[in-house]
């Protein structure tokens, strides 16, 4: 049987209890399941978050995560994968992006949920702006991401 594969980019927010029980609904041969999900965080003081507004090209962001997500099943067993990211403008305590990985045994599930978010965090084709009480200012890329996700080439 060929995994299932869900992927979205909307501005509408999900649900995270929802999307898991329509992976795994009728599926006796899922053991693990495994989730990240991604929160807009405030921060304090002048490092403080408003909103932050994400962009993207649509067609060309779902083809690419559709890649990745191809990756990660050949990489390892798994009996499906969701991913939604949002797109817009979002605010502290919005989810902003869902990784679920489904698997016989736990140790594919959470192997492939980290290299899909560490490709989503590092090279999706999403841009993010914050919106702080300074001003509006793009986000750049970090390092430590771009670390995170050069480990799955090793």
């Amino acid at each position: 049987m060929t995994a299932p594969v869900t992927i979205r980019i909307q501005s509408a927010d999900f649900d995270i209890v929802a999307e898991t029980a329509a992976l795994t609904k009728g599926r006796t041969d899922i053991g693990a399941v495994v989730s990240f999900t991604g929160i807009c965080r405030g921060g304090a003081g002048d490092k403080a978050i408003a909103a932050m507004t994400l962009e993207h090209y649509p067609g060309m962001a779902e083809a690419e995560i559709g890649r990745h997500v191809a990756e990660a099943l050949a990489r390892w067993p798994l009996q499906g994968v969701t991913v939604i990211h949002r797109h817009g403008c979002v605010v502290p305590g919005d989810n902003i992006v869902l990784v679920l990985a489904a698997s016989v045994h736990r140790e594919a599930a959470f192997h492939a949920a980290e290299f899909l978010m560490d490709y989503l965090k590092t090279n999706a084709p999403f841009w993010k702006s914050e919106e702080r009480a300074n001003g509006t200012k793009w986000v750049e890329a970090r390092a430590d991401d771009d670390d995170a996700l050069a480990r799955w080439t090793r």
